[in-house]
């Protein structure tokens, strides 16, 4: 499978008051946690949306390089704090190259679980389905992949728009994943997420 991971991480991190991605994470930073999860789960190709804390986040994903099959993009529009935006720009900058899906993937949800990654990939091989998405307890979670022929959909969304629209608008698309961990849910936005999930 020719699949790519886009792991957003250009957000301004107000409400947590420092650069969320740089926070330490077991004996690593968040981001370079969540690029090595994406990695050691089989996907061979990561590209990482940068933007607040570029310089700092860019100098992370350089050095993952010796180890994991990571690259970065900037997305110039990050201080509007849009998740679409940051969605846009890597699948704009994917739009020439061979693979078949994105994962999206969130740079603060170092809770990803390997094994989550693996189950989504699995099931998009099987099935072929143009949209796989995790479910817990009926919920849509992180990651979930979007194949080829969707992203100029998802590209040419305007800014009243989101990407619940878009999968609400997919609905009888989707393959769900039903996981057995609250784990897709999860992310860090404040100091309580991050002291109550760090390890």
């Amino acid at each position: 499978m020719n699949i790519t991971a886009i792991i957003l991480a250009a957000g301004k991190s107000t409400r947590m008051g420092s650069p969320k991605m740089l926070l330490p994470w077991d004996d690593t930073t968040i981001i370079e946690h969540v690029i090595s999860v994406f990695a050691k789960a089989g996907v061979h190709d990561i590209l990482v949306v940068t933007g607040g804390a570029r310089e700092q986040v860019e100098t992370i994903v350089q050095n993952c390089q010796k180890n994991y099959p990571v690259r970065s993009v900037f997305n110039k529009d990050y201080l509007a704090g849009d998740m679409l935006l940051s969605m846009q720009c890597g699948l704009r900058y994917l739009s020439e190259k061979g693979s078949e899906a994105a994962m999206i993937g969130l740079g603060d949800q170092p809770q990803v679980e390997e094994r989550s990654v693996r189950l989504l990939l699995k099931a998009f091989s099987k099935t072929k389905s143009p949209l796989v998405v995790p479910s817990f307890q009926m919920r849509r979670g992180h990651p979930w992949l979007v194949a080829r022929h969707l992203w100029k959909e998802l590209i040419e969304m305007d800014q009243s728009q989101n990407p619940r629209d878009f999968l609400n608008a997919h609905t009888k698309e989707i393959h769900y994943v039903d996981m057995d961990t609250p784990s897709i849910l999860a992310d860090l936005d404040t100091p309580e997420d991050y002291h109550a999930a760090h390890p």
